[in-house]
């Protein structure tokens, strides 16, 4: 990490994570929020409060839960704002599903379905832009986020000029504080968390967890714990070496 990223960092560890918000949206004209219909709604709330325009954007994989294609809608509704809704390329999922059936994943691993439905999209709307806004938190994954930054240089993607800035103003927050945010102003939930989900993904890669599991016990729960990302972040895998 280079000396201004570092101090940067340091700048706002102390600050809330509307704070470190707003920074990046005067930072860049070309910016996007990432919003996976879970719990970083309120990533949403923070960004519509200080920019009603905000480009909001998310991932259909077309595997989605019913109850969370219904959320996603609900908070278009609810704040009255247009959501970008990313899809696969029809042919490469078309090809993809041809050649290795809707649940391949289960026999060879998660990765190259997330390629098709997750990775290529995301790809797509980050040559875009030139900095996004993410919900990762420290918290989630003990096993490849230990060490999310508040502010970093995307390792996985490029950006529309070449090096794309990566924003997790929830990186220091706790499950509990976000809970706290999302009751304390009201805002909309998916309701697969009333049902014991809390990491929420596509509906045959995540499951309710019991108590005392990790959240991320919910997500890919037949592979290995330090496979447990998508490639969204693959950041956070490749960094470890």
């Amino acid at each position: 990490m280079n000396n201004d990223l570092k101090a940067l960092n340091e700048a706002f560890t102390d600050k809330r994570p509307k704070d470190l918000v707003r920074h990046a949206l005067e930072q860049h004209s070309a910016i996007g929020v990432s919003f996976s219909g879970a719990e970083d709604v309120i990533l949403v709330d923070m960004a519509v409060k200080l920019n009603a325009n905000v480009d909001i954007f998310t991932l259909d994989t077309g595997r989605l839960h019913p109850e969370t294609y219904e959320f996603i809608e609900k908070v278009r509704s609810h704040y009255g704002i247009k959501i970008d809704i990313r899809t696969p390329e029809q042919q490469a999922l078309q090809t993809f599903v041809r050649e290795k059936g809707l649940f391949s994943f289960y026999e060879d691993g998660h990765q190259e379905c997330c390629g098709v439905r997750k990775i290529a999209p995301l790809k797509a709307k980050l040559a875009t832009l030139d900095a996004w806004i993410t919900g990762q938190r420290r918290d989630q994954s003990p096993g490849t986020r230990n060490d999310v930054n508040l502010i970093e240089i995307d390792s996985a993607f490029q950006g529309a000029n070449g090096e794309l800035t990566k924003y997790n103003p929830l990186a220091l927050w706790t499950s509990a504080q976000v809970w706290e945010y999302i009751k304390i102003f009201d805002v909309p939930f998916n309701s697969l968390h009333q049902q014991g989900f809390v990491s929420i993904g596509c509906q045959p890669c995540t499951r309710a967890t019991l108590p005392n599991q990790h959240e991320r016990e919910g997500r890919w729960w037949w592979e290995g714990a330090s496979h447990k990302e998508c490639g969204l972040h693959a950041g956070n895998i490749i960094s470890k070496g």
